[in-house]
């Protein structure tokens, strides 16, 4: 078994996006190489209405999917093909837009006013870029969780982790999506196959991932649950960590745990000609897109 090392850490940055909604974007419209398969990661967390109400109104998407993580609130969403609902706390919406979708998503908070959710875009290969456009609805009670003997809890979103399978399927990058949290001063190493690449989003308490390169946090020294934990080290709230190649990540929680996204998928390694919320292969792909999507034929009938 060998570790990933950590190759970078860095702070999500503030970004408004949509109608004007507050968020914090940890990558996205830079080299399209680094974290192939994924374009693009925004953490959308606000405590007033104000920041998050006026949404991301109708917008179109091809070439990609858009993967939603509500974690609080809800998102009410729908489509130039009919479709409507609306995703709750712990929902998950994999959506695959290949060919072209036209869509909206508008979050309210909760009781108390607050939002929170993620945004993942995942590349399609060449081969499927103009695939039919398609939904994969997924309620929090469908998601399996384990929780381990010393209380750490793994949520599978898509992929197999500790012998149980997320409920997404059929997607291009054999992508592995996990909600981790583990205890104060626990230290934890997870499974993560060698040919995906990989990040964590932290997003809750703080941790030191191995071989960290970016230390953060006070500089001090404390003893949790009788182990030292160097605090220097620590990834803390709306932190992206990037790691190299190797089969193993590990963490060692700080004094509040750590829960963070780890995401994972296998490499497309092909040419990206990207604008907005459209992703092909060439230029002239693009162009084309755009001009269909001018002249009213971007959307494709269903066969």
């Amino acid at each position: 078994m060998s570790l990933r090392p950590t190759l970078e850490t860095r702070r999500a940055t503030p970004t408004l996006e949509g109608a004007g909604v507050k968020l914090h974007r940890a990558f996205g419209f830079q080299d399209p190489s680094e974290l192939d398969p994924f374009l693009l990661f925004d953490d959308f967390r606000n405590e007033r209405p104000e920041d998050f109400i006026r949404g991301f109104p109708w917008h179109p998407h091809r070439g990609i999917e858009t993967i939603t993580y509500v974690l609080s609130g809800s998102v009410e969403h729908s489509d130039s093909l009919g479709n409507a609902g609306t995703l709750g706390a712990g929902d998950v919406q994999w959506m695959t837009a290949g060919s072209g979708i036209l869509h909206q998503e508008m979050p309210e908070g909760n009781a108390r006013g607050q939002m929170h959710g993620f945004q993942l875009w995942g590349n399609l290969p060449s081969s499927q870029k103009m695939t039919a456009p398609r939904y994969q609805d997924v309620t929090a009670a469908d998601i399996p969780e384990i929780v381990d003997d010393d209380g750490t809890r793994v949520k599978i979103v898509v992929g197999t982790f500790w012998g149980k399978t997320g409920p997404v399927d059929g997607i291009a990058a054999d992508p592995q999506y996990l909600d981790i949290y583990v205890p104060p001063g626990v230290k934890k190493t997870f499974p993560v196959d060698t040919y995906r690449r990989a990040f964590a989003y932290v997003f809750d308490g703080a941790g030191a991932f191995a071989d960290a390169s970016a230390p953060q946090g006070v500089l001090l020294e404390k003893e949790v649950m009788g182990q030292e934990v160097n605090i220097r080290d620590m990834s803390g709230d709306r932190t992206l960590v990037r790691f190299g190649t190797g089969d193993e990540v590990t963490v060692q929680a700080g004094p509040k745990g750590i829960r963070f996204l780890l995401i994972s998928g296998a490499p497309i390694d092909e040419p990206v000609a990207w604008h907005g919320p459209i992703v092909m292969n060439t230029q002239d792909e693009l162009r084309q897109a755009f001009k269909e999507l001018r002249s009213g034929t971007f959307i494709r009938p269903a066969h």
